[in-house]
């Protein structure tokens, strides 16, 4: 299994783990350990394209912040939810690691 692989996996597992936790209900969890996981990942994602690759270069880190207010906490993890899948996305859309 190549990195392009085991990182798409290991995205499908986040949003899982996102939803299990989501669903715990009334904002009683933290944004804090998905946005440190998907920072992590993406960073790794980011070796797999060479300098200037401009598509990579469209995301950006997501702040590893926890709001307390249940809203603002849906929006972060919605968020983090519509990165996840755009990564998928490209790193789908590559046949093979780039060079």
């Amino acid at each position: 299994m190549d990195a392009r692989t085991s990182l798409m996996s290991m995205l499908k597992q986040l949003q899982a783990d996102m939803l299990a936790i989501q669903q715990q209900g009334a904002g009683y969890y933290s944004c804090v350990s998905v946005a440190k996981r998907y920072n992590k990942l993406l960073a790794q994602a980011r070796t797999l394209f060479p300098a200037g690759n401009g598509l990579i270069d469209t995301f950006e880190a997501i702040a590893e912040a926890d709001p307390k207010d249940p809203g603002e906490k849906m929006k972060v993890i919605q968020g983090i939810r519509i990165e996840i899948g755009q990564l998928m996305s490209l790193l789908a859309s590559v046949p093979e690691a780039p060079k």
